[in-house]
């Protein structure tokens, strides 16, 4: 066990050495038996054992890697940060369950939070023990994020919200959800939004799980009525919250793109030792598609590298990098059924009992629509890049 309190080693061959020691020291029992899963379209699968290792994890500091020290964080260097994504994906150790509260809301009210939401939320992230979810889409308002509905208003030292979000990734194991609100009446598009935090265990927080093609149900309907949450529970200002939603949406177009590619590269190597199962590793056809995946996430890694200089609201390297890796992980999926051929169309059993391969083409099909549909990227690109009109 490493103490959060020893600094780390500069020399990053030593910061190597001593990640993957302690992912061969820790990666073992229940946490080996899972050899990695967890991840797209299985998202159900182990999940009280994955928990467990979140607070291994914290114990030993590996949360909040790349914090800020003065925040509970270890300071690691971007390098670092990359090194622990590529041991921990050669470890095949467990899929990680809190990547809204650790990669994206953390940085985000150090940022732009008060100290009191620091010294209130961040000990239990790092700690390995509550998780967050993110509020954003609704019915009327996915990939036009400005068309959101969801009201709250103040009323005796308390925000009052009503209103639907969808697609909430695992508001069902959540202890807290972000959300942006409309706190102004009679405002529309971007202004008059609220960044707020509020508490997931509550009576006004109703949580429907969407069954998904994979059979799993990492989706959630999530209904506020009367909900409640302390008038302090505002990041930055009322009717300010574009801004901070923006900003959130650049950490997870930044480093947690790393984290994300950890995922893709366990899932390109899974490809690869598929095609060797099937005699298709010599075919010219399967070969090339191999090779243009093998690229492809090496580009991804590199737009993630120059996102991370940017700072503030993402530019043009946020829908870039949606728009590649969405489109580059549904060609994945698609890859692994043609390399399995007809056996790729049989169940896993009866009545709907699917592979990991099945289910990860069945949950690639959605990658190009949730967080931005590959549409409303080029849009964006077309208009705020290229200069064409709307």
């Amino acid at each position: 066990m490493i103490s959060p309190h020893i600094p780390l080693p500069s020399d990053d061959n030593e910061f190597r050495d001593l990640v993957r020691t302690w992912l061969h020291d820790n990666v073992i029992g229940d946490f080996a038996a899972l050899r990695g899963r967890g991840g797209p379209g299985d998202e159900d699968i182990g999940f009280d054992i994955r928990i467990e290792w979140e607070k291994v994890l914290g114990q030993a500091g590996w949360i909040g890697l790349g914090w800020p020290t003065e925040y509970g964080g270890r300071g690691a260097t971007v390098n670092q940060q990359i090194i622990w994504a590529e041991e921990y994906v050669r470890a095949e150790a467990p899929a990680r369950t809190n990547h809204m509260g650790e990669n994206l809301l953390a940085p985000t009210i150090i940022e732009y939070g008060t100290q009191e939401q620091c010294d209130l939320f961040l000990p239990g992230i790092l700690r390995g023990e509550e998780r967050w979810c993110q509020g954003y889409s609704e019915p009327n308002a996915g990939s036009d994020l400005a068309n959101v509905q969801t009201k709250a208003h103040l009323d005796s030292g308390e925000w009052i919200i009503n209103g639907q979000k969808v697609w909430t990734s695992l508001a069902h194991v959540s202890h807290w959800c972000f959300i942006v609100a409309r706190t102004e009446p009679g405002s529309q598009r971007h202004a008059g939004l609220t960044f707020l935090l509020v508490p997931m265990d509550q009576s006004g927080v109703e949580v429907r799980p969407i069954l998904q093609l994979t059979k799993g149900g990492e989706f959630n309907e999530t209904f506020f009525t009367d909900a409640r949450t302390p008038a302090e529970m505002v990041v930055g200002t009322p009717g300010n919250g574009w801004g901070i939603a923006m900003a959130l949406l650049g950490y997870e177009r930044g480093i947690s793109t790393l984290a994300q590619q950890v995922g893709f590269e366990r899932e390109l190597e899974s490809t690869i030792q598929l095609a060797r199962d099937f005699a298709k590793i010599d075919d010219p056809v399967t070969r090339q598609k191999l090779i243009k995946a093998y690229i492809g996430l090496r580009l991804l890694k590199l737009n993630a590298l120059r996102s991370m200089s940017a700072k503030g609201v993402p530019g043009p390297e946020a829908s870039i990098s949606k728009l590649f890796w969405g489109t580059w992980h549904r060609d994945l999926g698609e890859l692994m059924i043609d390399i399995m051929g007809p056996t790729g169309l049989i169940g896993e059993g009866f009545p709907y009992e699917l592979t990991l391969e099945q289910k990860l083409f069945l949950f690639t099909r959605s990658d190009t629509i949730y967080g931005g549909s590959n549409e409303i990227q080029r849009n964006v690109l077309g208009e705020r890049v290229l200069g064409l009109p709307r």
